[in-house]
Order: structure tokens, then C-alpha cells, then sequence
């Protein structure tokens, strides 16, 4: 009973579904893009794929280089707050996935997103000449950290994991459960995230974010999101993270880890039995530091701003 607690509770929290975005046309959207981050102060990273764009906020000559990747429908606009408070000291790279509020879908139009992002990312450190950059995401953007901290270990100086575990199928199955024994339930839910009316979608959607984020006052800018990500590109990406087992492969993890949790958003969970899904998620990876923040939702970086950027300025230094 208490693991099926767990499994409704993390995957009704990390389960947000996304509206189809409207169309755009490519040249379009990076126009209105590059026009938008002069407006915001930032720039555009001279990088050419079809699975991210990024922007870039900081100094000429910073301390370091941070890469800062967001969840399932998510758009850089989650890290407003940290980007302020590490832009003058840090450059900022700012992720924006392909198919994800607002961006057009392009390369992750069909098939995984996580896994392709990750090889993507290698391929932006190398060109951009980053120096082990700091990576943090969160949730799905976890599991691209993870996926590139373990596959490309020599690309990534430090790992921040926000709010995520290296196999989210495990909260959809018995205990026991494999990647292959989870796939039937997750093709059942890739079809009914995919085919769903909008409608039905959207009020998913809502709910979920009211959620995965106790401040009711910041829920505007994820509800938009959501609303204007491609709803096939987010079902095909949900399918990813509940097939995709990183356990056997954070032992190749070099960089420093640290792994920020939340109490799942269940009365029946308590936080000792919370911990210990966490410890157990990360037994393969034993130097990572795992630490649970209180009184937040899915979003800490929204629902404790203060705490969440004392535990990146730790986690940075």
C-alpha cells in the first residue's frame, strides 16, 4: 500500500501535461526569440540543433559556466529567479527544449526527447568550450542531467538533480518493477496523452500544476507554458522518463551530485518514507548529497526561492 502511495503521489506530481502549441514557423520563432531576448537582456547561443535552443545570461569574464535545464513542458522562464541572483557572477545557459512552451517541436516531433537533448548538450559544451560546466535540472531536466553526467562524465564539473529519480517507473509498477515490465503501462499512457481531446488535456494540465506548485501567485507562467507545448512532443517525453532506468548507470557519475527532494504531495506520505525513496533511488550513486526542502511543491525553485538559491550558491562553491 505504501509504494502505491508513492507511485500515485510522484507520478501525479511529475505527470504535467501540455496542450498542442500553436504553429510557427522556424524562422519566425528564433526571430521573435532573439528580438525578445534583447528585450530581456540576454542573448542566443550560436548553436545549430533541432533539439534545444538556449540563451545565455552573465558576464564577459565569469567565474564559471552554469547550464540550467527545465522539466516536462517547461520553459527557461522557471529559472527568472536563480538566473538573477547567479548572472553576476556566472554565465547562464538557459535551456529551452524543442516542443515546449511555445518553442516548435523540430527534431523531437516524433520518438524521445530526454536521451537526444543529453547527446546535444555534450555537443554544445564541446563547441561552446565550456569548462565542466555546473548542471542542474529539474525533473525531466534531471534526467537529462543524470544522462549527461553519466554518458559524457568529462563534460560536467558539478550535477544539481531538482526534484527527480533516476527511474521514474518505478512508481508505476510493483516492487521489482524493470523498464521492460513498465513499458506495456507506459505505451498506454503515451496513447492516452497523445490522442486525448485538448480540452480534457488542459484541465489535466491545470490540475497538475496546482500540484506541482504551492504559490498560487507564480502558477500563471507554468499554466502558459503547458498551454502552449506541443501535446505529443510532452506524451513521447512522459513515455521516456518512465521507461528510462538511469540506476545502473550513475556509477559512472564523476561530477559532485547533489539531489534536491520534495515530501511527495500525499497526506498518507510521510518524510521518513520519502527519504527512503530517495535513498534507495540513489544506492548506485552513494557520494551524492541528498537533501529534502520543506514546505514546497514540485517547483522549489518557485515555492522557496530563498532556500533553493542558498542550496545552489552551496552546491556552486
Amino acid at each position: 500500500m505504501k509504494t502505491m502511495t508513492a507511485a500515485a503521489a510522484l507520478a501525479g506530481v511529475l505527470c504535467l501535461i501540455a496542450a498542442p502549441a500553436m504553429a510557427q514557423e522556424h524562422q519566425h520563432h528564433q526571430a521573435a526569440a532573439a528580438a525578445q531576448g534583447h528585450a530581456h537582456g540576454h542573448a542566443h547561443a550560436d548553436f545549430e540543433s533541432g533539439r534545444f535552443h538556449v540563451r545565455i545570461d552573465g558576464p564577459e569574464h565569469p567565474v564559471g559556466d552554469v547550464i540550467l535545464i527545465p522539466g516536462l513542458s517547461s520553459s527557461p522562464e522557471v529559472w527568472d529567479g536563480l538566473t538573477e541572483q547567479l548572472k553576476g557572477r556566472y554565465r547562464v545557459h538557459r535551456i529551452h527544449v524543442q516542443g515546449f512552451a511555445g518553442a516548435p517541436a523540430e527534431d523531437n516531433a516524433t520518438g524521445p526527447v530526454s536521451a537526444p537533448v543529453a547527446e546535444d548538450l555534450a555537443r554544445y559544451i564541446a563547441e561552446q568550450g565550456l569548462n565542466k560546466p555546473a548542471v542542474i535540472g529539474h525533473s525531466m531536466g534531471g534526467t537529462i542531467g543524470m544522462m549527461l553526467a553519466a554518458r559524457h562524465p568529462d563534460s560536467v564539473g558539478k550535477l544539481m538533480v531538482v526534484d527527480m529519480i533516476p527511474f521514474m517507473g518505478a512508481m508505476f509498477g510493483t516492487p521489482g518493477a524493470t523498464a521492460e515490465s513498465v513499458t506495456p503501462m507506459a505505451d498506454q499512457i503515451y496513447t492516452g496523452m497523445s490522442t486525448s481531446p485538448r480540452e480534457q488535456y488542459q484541465q489535466q494540465a491545470d490540475a497538475q500544476i496546482v500540484a506541482m506548485i504551492n504559490t498560487e501567485a507564480l502558477r500563471a507562467g507554468p499554466l502558459e507554458d503547458s498551454r502552449t507545448s506541443d501535446q505529443k512532443v510532452s506524451a513521447s517525453a512522459f513515455r521516456e522518463l518512465i521507461v528510462t532506468d538511469l540506476r545502473p548507470e550513475l556509477g559512472r557519475i564523476t561530477a559532485p551530485t547533489t539531489v534536491l527532494y520534495v515530501k511527495f504531495n500525499d497526506p498518507r506520505m510521510s518524510n521518513d518514507m520519502v527519504d527512503g525513496i530517495y535513498r534507495a533511488s540513489f544506492a548506485t550513486l552513494p557520494s551524492a548529497q541528498l537533501k529534502r526542502i520543506d514546505d514546497s511543491a514540485h517547483f522549489i525553485m518557485l515555492d522557496q526561492p530563498a532556500a533553493f538559491a542558498a542550496e545552489v550558491n552551496a552546491f556552486l562553491e
